[in-house]
């Protein structure tokens, strides 16, 4: 068998331009993911260009909405013997997939197919989130991003402020220059972000979110959120949202926080570096926008911030030819072509070394649309602290729920900041315990 480079500068997609349509594929697999709206209809070209571009193969991918459902129907149809070839699981899904038994490790899976991969190419940021302890990836990483924050330089040009707000002291006085000037949105705030607000608020500063590096050091990890500086960022964040500083904006109220920054009711909003594609094609006419890393409390050293997004499983019980299709697939996902037009249409960072350096040489990140997206590598590869690495614990989709539950009931219950963290940190070890008990006698891979 040919083997191919998977990130090798030799590969091409020529094939792409050249063929018009497949022939009747020999092998239909399926690939299931947790994305909507715009990015939705992104995977749907990919997958219709990845059909297009050979005729082995037919990859139908279905949307399941959003990533908590796409877990939860992934583990129904594990179960059920009806699961996809491929699935996408989010950053908080992923220790429950490495202790599953459910999936082919993405390095096994290559390898019987034909595909010689440096996996040292990898972003050590992204590829340690999805590997054992000894830097085996156990998943393709696919989309990948970070928070970052979006102000509007229209605004901060009124009150007076030239570039972007490097602390969160800075971002303090712009709003409430901002809310004098007359804007009633300076900051819009949804406490279902806790990713960005929280998670990634603790990675940047070193805090533990849970003790033995935010569990990579065992099960037996416990969490730690009442102990570390989060305590005074969230009574921070409550006195803004009581001075109107931070407005809330969500789906419940009729307008997300996002929406009400591209409508330009809100000057200020943290999202994810892959909201930045979105961003440009719906910014109303005369809303200017720029992006920076996260802001810093002043005295700390800056670390580097989580990956987030996904990556994608490979589930076993399914054929040898599926597994073919699949990592036929991957290889297409990880060609310079194909990297380059993924992180062009949604704001996801390309995962490897050579993908990005790609494409700087290129000049892809020097003017708009697309400048300020380096910055979401930028601070991936900040230096890494203790607990930096990520997190690996058990049901972290239901504790990252139970942190929404808090911030809710610090701004709109007044409940003491804390007696919430203390309370999210008991309920938070309740859950890790449970999965402890789960798979008693298990380590971490």
């Amino acid at each position: 068998m040919t083997r191919t480079r998977l990130l090798g500068a030799a590969t091409t997609l020529t094939a792409l331009a050249l063929v018009t349509a497949p022939a009747m594929a020999q092998t239909k697999f399926e690939f299931w993911y947790g994305l909507s709206g715009d990015l939705s209809e992104r995977i749907q070209d990919m997958c219709k260009t990845f059909n297009e571009s050979q005729s082995d193969y037919e990859i139908v991918c279905v949307s399941q909405d959003n990533y908590d459902n796409n877990l939860q129907n992934t583990i129904a149809a594990f179960r059920a013997n009806k699961q996809p070839t491929v699935t996408q699981i989010f950053d908080a899904g992923t220790l429950d997939l490495m202790l599953s038994e459910a999936y082919v490790p993405v390095r096994q899976l290559m390898e019987e197919n034909g595909y010689d991969i440096d996996w040292s190419n990898y972003f050590a940021g992204v590829g340690s989130y999805y590997s054992t302890s000894t830097g085996e990836l156990l998943s393709m990483p696919f989309n990948s991003s970070t928070a970052v924050i979006y102000y509007n330089t229209d605004a901060l040009a009124k009150v007076g402020f030239e570039g972007t707000p490097s602390t969160w002291t800075e971002v303090e006085d712009v709003a409430r220059k901002m809310k004098a000037a007359g804007y009633d949105c300076p900051v819009a705030f949804d406490p279902a972000g806790a990713w960005q607000w929280f998670e990634q608020f603790s990675a940047i500063h070193d805090q533990p979110i849970a003790t033995l590096g935010n569990g990579f050091g065992g099960l037996n990890a416990e969490m730690a959120v009442s102990k570390g500086k989060f305590v005074d960022q969230l009574t921070w964040i409550k006195a803004m949202y009581d001075e109107g500083l931070f407005v809330l904006k969500s789906k419940d109220t009729g307008e997300t926080a996002n929406d009400a920054f591209v409508n330009g009711k809100c000057q200020i909003t943290s999202s994810s570096i892959a909201d930045h594609g979105t961003f440009g094609k719906q910014a109303a006419e005369g809303v200017h926008w720029t992006v920076a890393m996260l802001p810093m409390l002043e005295g700390f050293e800056r670390h580097n911030s989580f990956v987030g997004g996904a990556s994608l499983w490979t589930l076993k019980g399914k054929s040898a030819e599926e597994y073919k299709g699949a990592a036929a697939f991957y290889n297409f996902l990880a060609t310079p072509e194909q990297t380059q037009w993924w992180s062009t249409v949604t704001g996801y960072i390309p995962v490897t070394n050579s993908g990005f350096e790609a494409m700087k040489a290129a000049g892809f990140y020097d003017a708009a649309p697309y400048k300020g997206r380096e910055l979401a590598i930028e601070s991936l590869t900040m230096p890494a602290g203790e607990n930096t690495r990520g997190i690996r614990l058990g049901g972290y989709a239901s504790i990252r729920a139970e942190m929404v539950k808090t911030i809710q009931s610090v701004l709109f219950n007044n409940t003491p900041v804390p007696e919430a963290l203390a309370d999210f940190d008991a309920k938070g070890n309740e859950m890790l315990r449970r999965f402890e008990q789960t798979y008693a006698g298990k380590t971490l891979p």
